[in-house]
């Protein structure tokens, strides 16, 4: 490992973290194993708490470093996000020649998109680990290369049966009528950190919130909106559900209420786990 040491700030480069050497330059050779991720806007986030808790019980999964040390590596990442500009960090848990190690990515965040057209791809999920954010990432990379092709934003993934499951990248819901209804929760469907988020702002507002399966055929007629960290809600004008300008107007007043969940980033947001 290059043991020269610098900030983990340092735009654009892979960082490694080690409980007594700090950060230094990440080796280039590794499998990743785990990723989460979220946005930093002008030093503001959200569920910070809940991505770190994800990301935590899917390196367990792995054998990785172990909660505590985990943990530590969290709270250094927090103590790290820029507080100005936006931006979308990625942590990951990455099989090396001497072990696993833990890695931080500092990137910039794209621009944000207000709809997203959706194209589903041919034959069931086909994940080995699809409750693990990173286990399938070069599967899912093809998939969204496939979309691209096909001018599409986002594949949808299927189940054996043909009830929407999620997106490469982003949870699925839909509307019927004042109803926010999703795919059930199970092995095969990633916790969605933003999704579960607007179901507790929907609850709250006096929504019902419930789970269901659906075809594509099934959504036809209501409207369905992609979710996750990075865009927050994107309306579905192309591929899946139905699509008008109101809809688009509704998901923009939940967005809003998305981004007053955002606080300032800082290790106190992470849970102490004592060793």
């Amino acid at each position: 490992m290059n043991t020269a040491k610098s900030t983990a700030t340092d735009q654009g480069l892979r960082r490694c973290w080690d409980p007594d050497g700090g950060w230094s330059t990440a080796d280039a050779a590794g499998t990743v194993l785990v990723i989460d991720s979220w946005l930093v806007d002008e030093g503001r986030v959200r569920g910070l708490d809940r991505h770190a808790e994800r990301f935590g019980s899917a390196c367990d999964r792995f054998g990785g470093p172990g909660a505590e040390r985990t943990n530590r590596f969290l709270r250094a990442v927090a103590e790290s996000l820029p507080a100005q500009g936006r931006w979308f960090p990625r942590v990951e848990l990455v099989e090396t020649g001497s072990g696993t190690r833990l890695w931080m990515w500092l990137r910039p965040a794209p621009p944000r998109t207000a709809t997203v057209r959706l194209w589903t791809a041919a034959g069931p999920d086909r994940r080995r680990l699809p409750a693990v954010k990173g286990a399938d990432l070069d599967h899912l990379a093809s998939l969204r290369a496939a979309a691209a092709a096909a001018g599409a934003d986002e594949p949808v993934l299927v189940s054996t049966e043909g009830h929407v499951v999620e997106g490469a990248s982003t949870s699925i819901v839909w509307w019927r009528g004042d109803t926010l209804c999703g795919p059930p929760p199970g092995p095969g469907l990633l916790p969605g950190i933003t999704r579960a988020l607007l179901g507790e702002l929907a609850a709250t507002a006096g929504h019902q919130v419930v789970t269901e399966q659906a075809t594509a055929s099934d959504l036809a007629g209501v409207p369905v909106w992609t979710l996750n960290a990075l865009h927050g809600i994107r309306p579905v004008n192309e591929g899946l559900g139905r699509f008008q300008d109101t809809d688009a107007a509704a998901a923009e007043r939940w967005q809003s209420r998305l981004a007053a969940l955002a606080v300032a980033a800082d290790a106190s947001l992470i849970p102490v786990v004592n060793p």
